[in-house]
């Protein structure tokens, strides 16, 4: 299986099938972990002015993104690294709808929710990406594979990344299968409706089992 990280910041969910991607990030997985040197990033020129919103991540300025490329010029990157891939992402019903309204043509294979996976570890969990990983210790570690800041996309690819290899081994053992994963992680791409891809997977999994509350103690 192919594992790629996904991460897309977009003008806003407030502007539905309107919203515009100002930047993308797809970084693929290897042994658990990302592999930076085959990472790709990069922001996008909408093509109209972007408001400055509270939501929107620093450095994403209309001068940084008017010097952007097209989302069609990258279009083909895109095609190469997501097509029959399995996407990874922290809140990947957020992601993935966005991208495929403007990218109707991609086809994974699959989505992975890491927010699916350390809700299953821990069923109250709310947090958002930065703080699970700072929780996991792990926030310098992404900063250095990334060299981005939380936030970004290069960033919190990286972070899902992170966190899939240090969430999935510990509770599901080292040779966690592809059906097993997708058992409590998985996503429908076909599903449209972010309330119903939001509905939590039943988890195959006795919550007594050593491996689970080996992991839980990390939150």
């Amino acid at each position: 299986m192919r594992l790629v990280a996904l991460d897309v910041k977009g003008t806003g969910g407030h502007e539905r099938d309107g919203e515009a991607i100002l930047e993308i990030a797809l970084v693929p997985i290897d042994g658990w972990r990302p592999d930076p040197s085959a990472a790709f990033s990069t922001l996008l020129n909408p093509g109209r002015p972007v408001p400055r919103r509270s939501w929107i991540a620093p450095g994403l300025t209309d001068v940084a993104l008017r010097s952007a490329p097209r989302l069609g010029d990258v279009q083909p990157a895109l095609d190469r690294r997501v097509n029959g891939s399995y996407l990874v992402g922290y809140d990947i019903t957020a992601q993935w709808p966005l991208l495929r309204r403007n990218c109707p043509q991609l086809a994974p294979a699959g989505l992975i929710d890491t927010l699916q996976l350390a809700r299953m570890i821990d069923p109250g969990h709310r947090n958002n990406l930065p703080a699970v990983i700072d929780q996991l210790r792990q926030t310098r570690r992404v900063g250095e594979l990334s060299v981005s800041l939380p936030g970004r996309a290069l960033w919190d690819a990286t972070g899902a990344a992170v966190l899939l290899g240090a969430l999935a081994v510990p509770a599901l053992g080292p040779d966690v299968s592809l059906p097993e994963l997708l058992a409590v992680a998985g996503v429908d791409p076909d599903r449209r409706e972010r309330r119903l891809m939001r509905t939590p997977i039943p988890v195959p999994i006795n919550r007594g089992d050593a491996r689970v509350t080996a992991a839980a103690r990390w939150f």
